[in-house]
């Protein structure tokens, strides 16, 4: 009997060692591809601001001064960058400000998916001067 014991306690502790080994070889291989440029597949066009109102939904463009403004909608995922790449906030759009937008159209909405500067974001920066005039009486 005692041969049983051990023999089903051995064959229970290799089955077990196998068991281990085999998923201890296993590999995981992870694949990845790059999946392009965000503007691969997209729509371009290239023109300057009309509008932007923080807070809204969207910006109006115009591709020439004589075309009609189009409302181009943005959300989280677009990125507005200057020609460097440089990541610029939306504070920075201004009127007549040139750029390159790349869009898709979902339904009847224009989407944009990035927006290119055409100035650099050093450029950009608002300039506010402020005189103060001093008199003095005798």
């Amino acid at each position: 009997m005692k041969d049983n014991t051990l023999g089903k306690i051995f064959a229970v502790s290799a089955a077990g060692v196998i068991a281990v080994s085999a998923a201890l070889a296993q590999t995981t291989t992870t694949v990845t591809t790059d999946a392009g440029a965000v503007t691969t597949g997209l729509t371009t066009r290239t023109g300057s601001f009309v509008t932007y109102t923080p807070g809204d939904e969207y910006f109006t463009f115009r591709t020439t001064p004589a075309a009609e403004p189009v409302r181009y909608y943005y959300t989280k995922e677009t990125t507005f960058v200057d020609p460097t790449g440089r990541t610029v906030e939306l504070s920075a759009i201004r009127p007549d400000l040139p750029a390159t937008v790349y869009y898709v159209n979902e339904g009847n909405r224009t989407i944009v998916r990035k927006v290119v500067l055409s100035k650099p974001a050093s450029a950009i920066i608002e300039k506010k001067e402020t005189t103060t005039t001093t008199t003095t009486t005798p």
